[in-house]
């Protein structure tokens, strides 16, 4: 054997091996948090006036009353394990055009990406563009659309607690934090260096993505009132004087909190909001194309950070089962609308 076809047989050797990591990692996942018995089952007619939600994933929340519709982040692309940690990432169309699609959307009036992190923000300026909605954020979020070309009318700069109207909804921004990473090397890269300071043009390192400012959003509406906790962070007190019919709880990464971080954690959400329904978000895999039963996060990462979702499946089932407030825990399926308010309909 030739030293030519001796280096061919190692290139191939290493690139089906470089494969099968890829496949594995993006398709090997933890079971998610929750019970079959959690799932809203939807309604065969919406009622006339009632809020809607439809899923996608993540902190991808599509919400609708019939004459205003908005989105949270708008993130559909799903970049691989291997093109995370070699390449760089940028907004992938083709899932851009299936996500929204598969959300029966061609028109919105706000994306609200809730922090800056590539798996939140980095599609919304290209879903703003196709839908035609206002840009809506943190400068570091508007730096994300500059980049991306997004015109200038279509951005605006949230301020803390001021609150925004959209038709009949009145949407808030709170400023808050975004969950500390355990590992100190991930926390650095992640947190550290908060804010993107000029125009980021993709592609690019996710670790160019950088957080931002985080935020819960507190929407009230003539049906009732929810707040979106995209992030399992909290500033201590930040929602004193607030509170909701039903909280979107952002779970991600609870799983590798210690107790007493997950026990304030709830006191500061839910215990402040005192909502009649929870409904977990931020529990799935950022790996893999957002379609089918929803999956729990890469066993990859759970084996890395050391998080277990099994943490948190007791977690929120004791919570709830001592919540004065609580009458329920649901989970939503991907992409079918469902009714969130009143929030009767839930249930």
């Amino acid at each position: 054997m030739t030293l030519r076809t001796k280096l061919a047989v190692i290139a191939v050797f290493l690139g089906l091996s470089l494969s099968a990591v890829n496949y594995g990692v993006n398709n090997l996942s933890m079971a998610p948090p929750t019970k079959p018995e959690w799932e809203i089952i939807p309604l065969e007619e919406v009622a006339a006036g009632s809020v809607t939600v439809r899923f996608t994933g993540s902190t991808t929340l599509l919400f609708d009353d019939g004459e205003t519709s908005w989105m949270t982040d708008g993130w559909f692309s799903r970049p691989t394990f291997i093109e995370i940690i070699t390449q760089r990432v940028e907004p992938d169309l083709a899932a851009i055009d299936r996500g929204l699609k598969a959300n029966e959307v061609d028109k919105l009036d706000a994306v609200i990406p809730l922090h800056s992190h590539y798996d939140h923000a980095m599609d919304a300026p290209e879903v703003a563009r196709r839908t035609g909605a206002k840009l809506y954020g943190s400068e570091s979020t508007a730096n994300i659309a500059r980049g991306w070309g997004l015109d200038e009318g279509r951005i605006e700069i949230f301020r803390n607690k001021k609150p925004i109207a959209l038709g009949d909804f009145i949407i808030t921004p709170i400023e808050s934090n975004h969950f500390q990473f355990v590992d100190p090397e991930i926390a650095r890269t992640a947190l550290d260096l908060p804010t993107i300071d000029s125009p980021l043009v993709p592609p690019a390192p996710i670790t160019n993505y950088r957080v931002g400012k985080t935020y819960i959003l507190h929407v009230e509406h003539p049906q009732g009132s929810f707040v979106i906790v995209g992030s399992a962070g909290f500033t201590e007190g930040g929602l004193r004087g607030f509170k909701a019919d039903v909280l979107f709880l952002g779970v991600g990464s609870l799983g590798e909190q210690s107790v007493e971080y997950r026990q304030k954690y709830w006191e500061e959400t839910v215990g402040r909001l005192e909502p009649s329904i929870v409904i977990p978000i931020h529990y799935d895999s950022l790996l893999g194309e957002p379609r089918g039963p929803v999956r729990g996060h890469s066993a990859l990462y759970g084996v890395m950070s050391g998080a277990d979702n099994l943490n948190v499946l007791p977690y929120l089932d004791e919570n709830v089962s001592r919540s004065e407030s609580v009458a329920s825990i649901a989970t939503l399926p991907r992409f079918i609308e469902v009714e969130v308010l009143p929030a009767t309909a839930t249930r």
